[in-house]
């Protein structure tokens, strides 16, 4: 099968059967990891991974919940990068992107040695969807904007969402 990201997410989509929340979500979370991408000027090939381990990056919740009671994140950074080469298998695509997509899902909950742009763009747009989902308090957003942003563009748009008046 040929890949794009739209087809990646229609797999996303019927894995996640049944729960549009976590669809929701992870389309969310795609989408702002697309636009942080784009203005932070990542390289097509940059993109392309961040972008695919943006729609994946909880894909790992359901066998969390299934093995551990618990979507926890660091059972999802064990559960996602499994689930996540069985989603990606069909589309033939070079082990190094493969790779790299199931190391940025594995990660996407430990906040230090981020060790890429893509890495610190799917943290910024995971904290963005998560910190509005949780209905956070304007000291978690200044928290997470002090301890966890770093890009430019991620923190402009945590300042636009959070911190208008």
């Amino acid at each position: 099968m040929e890949y794009s990201v739209s087809r990646l997410i229609s797999e996303m989509i019927r894995y996640n059967a049944g729960d549009p929340r976590r669809i929701h979500h992870a389309l969310k979370v795609y989408a702002f990891s697309k636009a942080i991408g784009g203005e932070e000027r990542l390289s097509p090939a940059q993109r392309k991974i961040l972008e695919a381990a943006a729609v994946l990056h909880d894909i790992g919740i359901h066998e969390s919940e299934r093995k551990y009671g618990s979507s926890a994140g660091r059972y999802q950074e064990l559960e996602g990068p499994p689930a996540a080469r069985e989603l990606l298998k069909p589309f033939d695509l070079p082990t190094e992107f493969t790779d790299r997509v199931c190391y940025l899902i594995g990660h996407h909950h430990t906040y230090d040695g981020i060790d890429g742009i893509d890495y610190q763009i799917l943290v910024e747009a995971d904290f963005l969807v998560n910190l509005y989902e949780d209905g956070c308090t304007r000291e978690a957003a200044r928290s997470a904007l002090e301890r966890v942003f770093k890009t430019e563009t991620g923190k402009g748009y945590l300042k636009s969402m959070f911190f208008t008046e």
